[in-house]
C-alpha cells in the first residue's frame, strides 16, 4: 500500500470517530457515506471503491454504537416495502383482468351458440367445443 492510501485510510477512520461522536468539522454530521467522505476529505467514490471495507465498518459502527439503521438502509427498506405493495397490486389487477377475459370469452361463446341462424361448425382438432355438435 502506498503512503497516500494509508493516509486516506487514517483520515477516514478519524472522520468516523468524529461523526459517531457527533463532532463533525467538515460535513453536515449525518451518518452517511457522503458525510464520511466529506469529513475525511476524500472523494466519495474513493471511499466506495478503494476503501469499501471502511464503508462497511462505518455502517457496522453506526448500527452498534448509535443503535440506529444507516440512512441508506432505511431508504432501501422503505423502497422495498413500496415495491412489494406495487407488485401485490399489479398481481391483483392481472388476476382481475384474466377473470374478466375468461368471462367475456364464455359469454361470447354462449351468444354465438344461442343465435338461431348459427350453424355449429366442427371444431379443429385442438379445440374442445362447449356444446357437442349434435345438440
Amino acid at each position: 500500500m502506498t503512503e497516500q492510501h494509508d493516509d486516506e485510510r487514517t483520515r477516514i477512520r478519524v472522520a468516523m470517530d468524529r461523526l459517531l461522536a457527533g463532532q463533525p468539522t467538515s460535513s453536515n454530521g449525518s451518518l452517511t457515506v457522503a458525510a464520511l467522505a466529506a469529513e475525511a476529505g476524500v472523494h466519495r467514490m474513493a471511499l466506495q471503491k478503494r476503501h469499501a471495507d471502511l464503508k462497511e465498518e462505518f455502517y457496522a459502527r453506526v448500527r452498534t454504537e448509535t443503535h440506529q439503521m444507516p440512512e441508506v438502509e432505511r431508504r432501501l427498506r422503505k423502497k422495498v416495502v413500496r415495491l412489494k405493495e406495487a407488485l401485490k397490486d399489479s398481481r391483483a389487477a392481472e388476476a382481475e383482468s384474466r377473470h374478466r377475459a375468461e368471462q367475456m370469452a364464455l359469454a361470447a361463446a354462449v351468444l354465438i351458440l344461442r343465435r338461431p341462424d348459427s350453424q355449429v361448425q366442427p371444431a379443429p382438432g385442438n379445440v374442445i367445443p362447449l356444446r357437442p355438435s349434435g345438440d
